[in-house]
């Protein structure tokens, strides 16, 4: 197990990366304004070696679980809605 810091939540910024969301893997899509907003299953399978390494590496820091539209961090025991992105119907 790492040594995780929970006083020091994720910090997001805009940007997606790897992680773990009910034991899967998947790419997580998060934006500095509104968290973390969604994401996506994908295989590891279908990423060069090059790439499977960064999923492991991703994969050690980002835990999820997923339900009733809430995120919860596994390895910092922090629950957080998901992102609601609103659009500017004006442009």
């Amino acid at each position: 197990m790492r040594n995780i810091d929970k006083n020091h939540p994720i910090k997001f910024k805009d940007g997606w990366c790897f992680a773990t969301i009910n034991n899967r893997l998947a790419e997580i899509y998060f934006d500095e304004e509104w968290g973390l907003y969604g994401y996506c299953y994908v295989n590891k399978k279908d990423y060069s070696k090059r790439d499977q390494k960064m999923i492991e590496e991703d994969v050690k820091n980002y835990q999820f679980s997923y339900r009733n539209k809430k995120f919860r961090d596994k390895l910092r025991d922090i629950i957080f809605p998901i992102g609601e992105i609103k659009y500017d119907e004006s442009e």
